[in-house]
C-alpha cells in the first residue's frame, strides 16, 4: 500500500482537528455559567435539561455573517466575526421572548488554522457568556480544494426555550401602539454587499483609524428584553432589524396593520460616508439605520420603555395603513 493515499496526504488532518477541540475547551467552558449542558460536551449531540420549565416551547434559528465576512477577514477582525455570528442567531431567538440556551457553529476552511479558529471561537464565547447561552458544540470542516485559502465559511445555529405562557404574541398588536427603537452599534451584519460595492468604487473612503468601529460587531439585545420585563412593560412584539431594514422586519409582525416611523439621520462614525452614495429609500430598505431592535408596546407604556435604556426613542406608531413608512428627519 502506498503512503501517498492517506487522508492527511489528501489535505485533511483529523488529528489536528481533534486537537483543536481540546484547545478551545476553556473558551467553551466560559459559556457555561448560569446554564450547563446535560451530559458531557463532545458527544455526537448536545442535551439540555428543560425540567426547570413547566410548559416549555422550543425555538430554533440559524444565520451567518454574510459578505461582511470578507472585510472582517481582510482587516483581521476574526473575533468580531464570531460575535456577529452569535448575535445574528441569539437576537432572533430573543424576539420570541425565549431564552437562548445552546449555540452551535459551523466553520468551513481549506486547511485547519488553529490560531484563526480559536480567535473566531473566542469572539463567539465572549458574546455567548454575556447572554448565558452555552457553546454546545459545532463542526470544523477541513475542505481542501473546495474552500479557497484565505476564506472561511461560517454559519451558526441557536436553540432557545420559553414557557408557553410567556411567548410574545404579535397578534395582540393594536392601532395606536408605539414602536420603541433601541440603538445599533453599526451596520451589523446586513447590507454588506452594497457596502462592499461602494467601497470598491471609492478606494480609501474609510480611513485606517475608522475601520474597527466601522466593522463593529452586531450587538446583543438581551439587555433590552431584560429591561422591558424588569419594568413590567407589556411587550406586544419585538423585531431584530436585519436584512430588509425597518420596513421588511416590522411588516412580518403586523399582518394587515402598518406603521408610520420617523427616525433621525444616522451619523455614527464613518457610516455617513457610505450612506452618502445611497438614496434614503434604498438605505432604509437595506440597513438598520441606527435601530437594531424595535419593541411594540402600548402607548401608555412608551415612556417607561425608553427610560431604562440609553438612546432608546419612540420612533413610530401602529396604524391601519397596511405598510411601514419610514421618514428620515434632517
Amino acid at each position: 500500500m502506498s503512503s501517498e493515499f492517506t487522508y492527511k496526504a489528501a489535505g485533511v488532518d483529523i488529528k489536528e482537528a481533534a486537537a483543536l477541540v481540546g484547545d478551545i475547551g476553556e473558551l467553551r467552558r466560559s459559556t457555561e455559567g448560569k446554564r450547563s449542558l446535560m451530559g458531557a460536551f463532545g458527544l455526537f449531540a448536545a442535551s439540555y435539561d428543560l425540567s426547570a420549565y413547566k410548559n416549555p416551547v422550543i425555538m430554533t434559528g440559524c444565520d451567518g455573517v454574510g459578505t461582511k465576512l470578507e472585510l472582517l477577514l481582510e482587516y483581521d477582525q476574526l473575533e468580531i466575526a464570531g460575535k456577529d455570528l452569535v448575535a445574528m442567531n441569539v437576537n432572533d431567538i430573543l424576539t420570541t421572548g425565549g431564552d437562548p440556551l445552546m449555540f452551535l457553529d459551523y466553520v468551513g476552511i481549506g486547511r485547519i488554522d488553529k490560531v484563526k479558529i480559536k480567535r473566531l471561537i473566542a469572539g463567539m464565547a465572549e458574546h455567548l457568556a454575556s447572554c448565558d447561552c452555552i457553546l454546545a458544540g459545532g463542526e470544523t470542516a477541513e475542505m481542501p480544494g473546495i474552500v479557497p485559502d484565505g476564506i472561511i465559511e461560517l454559519s451558526g445555529f441557536c436553540v432557545g426555550a420559553a414557557e408557553k405562557s410567556e411567548l410574545i404574541d404579535p397578534t395582540r398588536i393594536e392601532i395606536g401602539d408605539k414602536l420603541i427603537g433601541y440603538p445599533s452599534d453599526g451596520l451589523h451584519a446586513n447590507g454588506w454587499s452594497l457596502v462592499r460595492k461602494i467601497l470598491k468604487a471609492n478606494p480609501g473612503l474609510i480611513d485606517d483609524d475608522e475601520w474597527v468601529e466601522f466593522l463593529a460587531p452586531t450587538r446583543l439585545y438581551h439587555d433590552v428584553l431584560a429591561g422591558l420585563r424588569e419594568h413590567a412593560i407589556d411587550i406586544k412584539a419585538m423585531a431584530h432589524i436585519t436584512g430588509g431594514g425597518l420596513p421588511e422586519n416590522l411588516e412580518r409582525l403586523l399582518a394587515e396593520k402598518g406603521a408610520s416611523i420617523t427616525i433621525p439621520r444616522w451619523k455614527l462614525g464613518a457610516i455617513p460616508k457610505v450612506l452618502a452614495f445611497v438614496d434614503d429609500a434604498e438605505a432604509v430598505n437595506t440597513f438598520n439605520m441606527g435601530w437594531g431592535w424595535v419593541a411594540i408596546v402600548p402607548a401608555a407604556q412608551a415612556e417607561a420603555a425608553t427610560a431604562f435604556h440609553p438612546g432608546a426613542l419612540v420612533i413610530g406608531e401602529i396604524d391601519s395603513s397596511g405598510t411601514v413608512r419610514v421618514e428620515i428627519a434632517n
